[in-house]
């Protein structure tokens, strides 16, 4: 299985994973998850946060991936920039948590960019 696929495959369980760590420690409520938001601590909140934004940033993943793959995008390249985006991604969330606004902005343009690079790899393919 291509490296790409499974940086899919990780992205697609990042929200699970971040909304693991902002539920733990006993003050989420998840008989009234959404009511329960309020009462979470800064950081946990952030993690909820960042949680749906991993979910806003899916679709555009997958559909970048769906291109590159489609339009035979150099595998090294679209292995490379999948890899960029995970780790972007991961960066992102752990900058939200910690409450890092400036870098945050940094690392999701970052990745935005690798998404970006997926979409027009195929003008790298050879002919």
């Amino acid at each position: 299985m291509p490296i790409a696929a499974w940086c899919l495959m990780f992205v697609t369980l990042m929200p699970v994973l971040v909304v693991g760590y902002a539920k733990s420690g006993g003050v989420y409520d998840n008989h009234n998850p959404r009511q329960g938001l309020d009462r979470l601590a800064a950081k946990k909140r952030r993690a909820y946060d960042a949680h749906l934004n991993c979910y806003e940033a899916l679709p555009v993943f997958i559909a970048a991936l769906f291109v590159a793959v489609w339009t035979e995008g150099p595998q090294t390249m679209v292995d490379g920039l999948a890899i960029g985006f995970v780790l972007f991604r991961v960066l992102y969330v752990l900058a939200y948590i910690t409450n890092q606004a400036t870098l945050r902005s940094a690392v999701w343009s970052l990745a935005y960019l690798c998404a970006i690079g997926l979409f027009i790899s195929s003008f790298w393919a050879p002919v």
